[in-house]
């Protein structure tokens, strides 16, 4: 029998069949010898043991694999930040975005909260709209954004991520109550959310597909991508380094660079150059210790 892994827990598999019947699975002894690993989202092939159990014998190929939620075959991934309470870390957002850059996922930005502020006074709108990525103002209050998100979801797998009291439970429950997902409070004292999400999880839609609700988190390491791979994973980025006087050039001190020069220019964003040469910097460091 084959079936998608939609929980992965103490080394048991909750395996949904494509009848949408589940069966609880551990895994043959070899891939504990062998060090193969199961994550949520792998297609697996498993023998019935009973009526709702069975042991899984092999693992189709991955198509792609997030660390962070760890997580694999991902389709689109929803990018959820507040705008307000708490503010907006477009840091972390960067962050994100070249994560899902270097796993080739198309992601989508959700700015939640929308009803809390003037939509007129949305800077991120702007500058993340002109690179080309899709953005939807959502608030689960309002109900603004539910259906356009829908249609990202609609008959894929896919991933909530972002920070902890983003909104991101509050506004799948409200893509479908049925799911009943557990709602957390920001705190009054650091205005962060309180996490609320332990275990990734594939929950599904009734109108098809199925999501990940996934712990939120503050810090996320940029792990398997290379610095001389930084630039690429910056599209406006990428788009004009054609022009740049060498092939290898890392838009930082090198004469003839078109990054810069459009950075002068005001044609990209100052708060993305920084956060590009912050990552450089850190995947740097992370090299030289290898």
């Amino acid at each position: 029998m084959e079936g998608i892994v939609v929980k992965a827990v103490g080394g048991f598999y909750n395996v949904r069949t494509d009848d949408n019947k589940m069966y609880q699975c551990k895994a043959r002894g070899r891939f504990k010898q062998e060090s193969l690993n199961i994550f949520v989202g792998d297609r697996v092939y498993f023998t019935q043991t009973n009526e709702n159990e069975g042991v899984v014998e092999k693992v189709a190929p991955k198509k792609n694999r997030l660390v962070r939620p760890p997580i694999v075959n991902v389709e689109t991934v929803i990018i959820f930040f507040s705008l307000k309470d708490p503010p907006i870390n477009l840091l972390l957002l960067d962050r994100i975005l070249v994560l899902a850059e270097s796993n080739y996922l198309e992601p989508v930005i959700c700015l939640n909260k929308i009803d809390l502020v003037k939509e007129e006074e949305i800077e991120a709108q702007e500058i993340y709209q002109s690179i080309g990525y899709s953005i939807i103002l959502t608030s689960a209050l309002t109900g603004q954004g539910v259906q356009q998100v829908k249609e990202c979801l609609k008959d894929k797998i896919s991933v909530f991520t972002g920070p902890s009291g983003s909104g991101k439970s509050t506004f799948l429950n409200r893509v479908q109550p049925a799911l009943k997902l557990k709602v957390g409070k920001i705190s009054s004292k650091t205005r962060r959310g309180k996490q609320t999400t332990r275990n990734v999880e594939l929950l599904p839609f009734d109108f098809g597909g199925m999501v990940a609700d996934s712990p939120g988190f503050s810090q996320l390491d940029l792990v398997d991508i290379q610095s001389d791979e930084l630039p690429f994973l910056f599209p406006e980025f990428a788009r004009i380094s054609v022009n740049c006087k060498f092939s290898s050039c890392a838009h930082e001190h090198e004469p003839s660079c078109a990054v810069k020069e459009a950075l002068e220019r005001g044609e990209i964003n100052q708060s993305r150059y920084k956060h590009y040469l912050v990552f450089l910097q850190e995947l740097r460091e992370m090299e030289r210790s290898y």
